[in-house]
């Protein structure tokens, strides 16, 4: 039932370091166009966790200068693996790794601390409903998307009329541990890549940073020896560096970025045939790039990408906008769909 009284639902993205906050009204206007951070706690544990983002909410709302009584429902990400009720994986996880977290009900326990209804994503379906939205705009709910968001791993999210698909256990959109066909993909010699997830040739394996540093980039310094990133004193600090060389024409980056979006074109044909989306969407550190090496990027995914001519008239390719705000918004955006339904008795 709608009440007179003004709605707010505020977005909250948890990340292994920092909570981001957000807050959106009943006309979805984001109420912040800025960062709102503070600590997250997680490697405290559970309880300092809730009690972080319990703060967060207080800020965002400070903030805004919106009431507490105005807040009709809260929507949380974070990274998981985690069930679609938000429960962390009993097996742990990277961002919460002391067993405390292990099985916690990340969900229901900030819900019984706010006192208010809590709707759950993971961080990367977080990102790929605010991408949906930012796209669409009111077209959003009769549009479908894929996203591919490039990180320490490699995160997805699918979008169909404008509601993430979860799945039962809510592994809807783990487009990361999609085994790819590497015929073409892998040059003359390259082992297969494997994943720490224990597969071997799955998408995250080479479109992520982890990818990079465990695969694709001790390979390339075999083939370039002598190369800069050679020299460096971490595989991660190297693996790291490989965008900035990309982003000066630097040949040997240049060839493990291709490889990554090779994968991401693969890993939409495959999206093509079982959704069909009406826009694919590639986010992470690439989105960051200078503006040629994005464009150069997001061409080699289009160009990777096999769909049948009448998907190619229907279809476009784009970037995940406001990378650092769109978890919180994406969560903020789940949790007001959630009050409009309510309200509508869906």
């Amino acid at each position: 039932m709608r009440t007179s009284e003004p709605q707010v639902v505020v977005g909250l993205d948890v990340g292994g370091t920092c909570i981001n906050a957000t807050a959106m009204d009943e006309a979805g206007v984001f109420l912040v166009d800025r960062m709102v951070e503070i600590p997250s706690c997680v490697k405290q544990g559970p309880e300092p966790a809730v009690s972080a983002l319990a703060e967060a909410m207080d800020l965002v709302l400070e903030i805004t200068g919106r009431r507490r009584s105005e807040v009709r429902a809260v929507g949380l990400d974070t990274p998981g693996p985690a069930s679609a009720d938000g429960v962390i994986s009993s097996r742990g996880a990277t961002n919460f790794s002391q067993e405390a977290w292990w099985g916690f009900d990340f969900r229901g326990a900030l819900e019984k601390r706010l006192g208010l209804p809590v709707v759950y994503n993971n961080d990367a379906n977080a990102a790929a409903l605010y991408a949906h939205y930012m796209h669409f705009g009111d077209l959003a709910t009769r549009r479908s998307s894929v996203s591919a968001i490039v990180g320490t791993g490699l995160g997805g999210g699918v979008v169909e009329a404008g509601r993430v698909i979860g799945g039962s256990a809510g592994m809807a959109g783990e487009l990361g541990h999609i085994v790819l066909p590497m015929e073409g993909l892998l040059a003359e010699g390259q082992p297969l890549p494997a994943c720490n997830c224990g597969l071997k040739g799955d998408a995250e394996s080479i479109a992520s940073l982890s990818g990079i540093e465990n695969n694709l980039l001790p390979y390339w310094l075999t083939r370039y020896p002598g190369h800069p990133l050679g020299e460096l004193e971490s595989a991660h600090a190297a693996a790291k560096a490989v965008r900035g060389f990309g982003e000066r024409g630097d040949e040997m980056a240049l060839k493990i970025f291709e490889q990554q979006a090779i994968a991401l074109g693969r890993l939409f044909s495959i999206a093509a045939m079982f959704t069909d989306p009406d826009t694919y969407f590639v986010g992470g550190g690439v989105v960051e790039a200078e503006p040629h090496f994005r464009d150069w990027f997001l061409q080699k995914v289009r160009e990777n990408t096999v769909l049948r001519d009448e998907q190619r008239r229907t279809t476009s390719f784009a970037l995940v906008p406001d990378l650092d705000m769109a978890g919180a918004r994406g969560a903020a955006l789940a949790a007001m769909g959630s009050v409009r339904r309510q309200a509508q008795g869906a």
